[in-house]
């Protein structure tokens, strides 16, 4: 079984910044690309960011130049930073494995981004 532990949400002014965490436990994130999602009110869950084994990132232009994604494989954790951010981004941000689409099924609690002034 896979548990992703999201933490590090919080409530910001629009053009703050954050850091979200995701602690992975029951597989190893060195051998998997990993993925950062969000669901805003009323929204479907959409890929934010992703970060292949050997590094490579990808982002919807949403979020391209604010966002960035990086791995602690020690720590067997992803991070999200996030920066500029608007109130368009406030949402539930999730992890999970893959580099386009969720790989497991289960998700974790997710962590609350508010964007308001």
């Amino acid at each position: 079984q896979v548990l992703f532990v999201e933490s590090g949400g919080g409530l910001v002014q629009p053009g703050g910044s954050l850091r979200l965490s995701c602690a992975v436990i029951g597989t190893i994130i060195s051998v998997s690309h990993m993925g950062w999602y969000r669901q805003g009110p009323g929204k479907q869950r959409e890929l934010v960011a992703s970060i292949s084994v050997s590094g490579n990132t990808n982002y919807p232009d949403s979020v391209k130049g604010r966002f960035t994604v990086s791995r602690d494989n020690a720590k067997n954790t992803v991070y999200l930073h996030l920066n500029g951010l608007k109130p368009e981004d406030t949402a539930v941000y999730y992890c999970n494995a893959g580099f386009v689409r969720p790989i497991f099924s289960s998700w974790g609690q997710g962590t609350q981004v508010t964007v308001s002034s």
